[in-house]
């Protein structure tokens, strides 16, 4: 069988993202772009660190790929990073599935860090819990908006007794006083919601644009959706993805956004608001299929890299 590394000059000898540089540490950080991932965070005790190797699994989706950022990128237009934009992989954050509250604190540190060396984040995961301490950490600053692309709303108030689970990531961001927004994308299908989780939501002023409303310019009623001149925390759950192309996950359901649509989605957000901080979460290697989902990951991956890196770029 033909190895595409051999064909493409990758290999990803670093073992890092795309092979970028590893970071120098958590205390000496010096790029526009920190790739970091979380195996898990606050996993339900009924389902354990059902993610654990994601972040791993992304990686080597794209390795074939790695170890020249200036080749053509074509769903860019251009090279993965413009001339003079640093992105590095600070590798992954230890997690302990019986260690919540270590997780959590870990994640929440790794990603203050990253923000208060003027970086933007792009956290691989990891359970759909990993967002929660993430989003914590960018209180202090400006107002930040949330673009959530998921199948669920994630909205429960609590789940088998714990409330930083999997199934209430949005509603603990909802209580955060620095998010002033929440806009999500993608919803469909019979979820784990109830009919409280979903007034919930529209109570609190959560805007919701369902998998259905897609084909009838939602995508574009989305974009419409977040102020311009924001600061956006995109949170993407894989599960967001249809699973015909992202087979890898927990509750593959029908009806799921095409990788073009998830691309226009991020672009468009990205030509109103400026993306602070982006999350890749709930990726299940042992539910991929002939590494398809890790490859679609990797690709997408790559391309909000180069989106943010333009951001950055024409920031200067």
């Amino acid at each position: 069988m033909v190895d595409l590394k051999d064909m493409f000059g990758g290999g990803g000898e670093r073992g890092t993202f795309l092979g970028l540089p590893a970071a120098g540490g958590w205390d000496a950080l010096s790029a526009d772009i920190v790739i970091f991932g979380a195996d898990c965070a606050t996993p339900y005790a009924s389902v354990g660190a059902y993610c654990a190797g994601g972040p791993a699994a992304m990686r080597a989706g794209v390795a074939a790929y790695a170890g020249d950022t200036g080749r053509v990128n074509f769903d860019l237009g251009g090279p993965v990073l413009p001339e003079g934009v640093e992105a590095v992989d600070a590798g992954d954050l230890p997690t302990d599935p019986a260690d919540a509250p270590g997780n959590r604190a870990r994640i929440e540190r790794a990603t203050r860090a990253v923000l208060g060396a003027g970086a933007v984040p792009v956290l691989l995961g990891g359970d759909d819990s990993v967002p929660i301490p993430f989003l914590a950490a960018f209180d202090g600053q400006e107002p930040v908006t949330i673009v959530q692309i998921d199948a669920h709303i994630d909205w429960r108030d609590e789940v088998q007794g714990e409330r930083l689970g999997l199934g209430s990531t949005m509603r603990r961001a909802s209580e955060m006083g620095h998010v002033e927004r929440i806009v999500q994308v993608g919803a469909r299908g019979i979820g784990s919601a109830g009919m409280e989780a979903l007034a919930a939501a529209r109570g609190w002023g959560a805007h919701l644009v369902c998998a259905h409303e897609l084909d009838g310019g939602g995508i574009a009623r989305a974009i419409e959706l977040v102020p311009e001149g924001a600061r956006v925390v995109i949170c993407f759950d894989c599960d967001g993805l249809d699973p015909s192309i992202m087979p890898a996950v927990i509750a593959p359901t029908a009806g799921g956004l095409s990788y073009r649509e998830a691309l226009a989605l991020i672009r468009g957000v990205a030509g109103r608001a400026r993306i602070a901080g982006f999350d890749l979460v709930e990726f299940v290697p042992e539910r991929d299929r002939n590494g398809d989902g890790a490859r679609m990951a990797g690709q997408l991956l790559a391309s909000v890299v180069g989106i943010i890196g333009r951001q950055v770029a024409d920031c200067r």
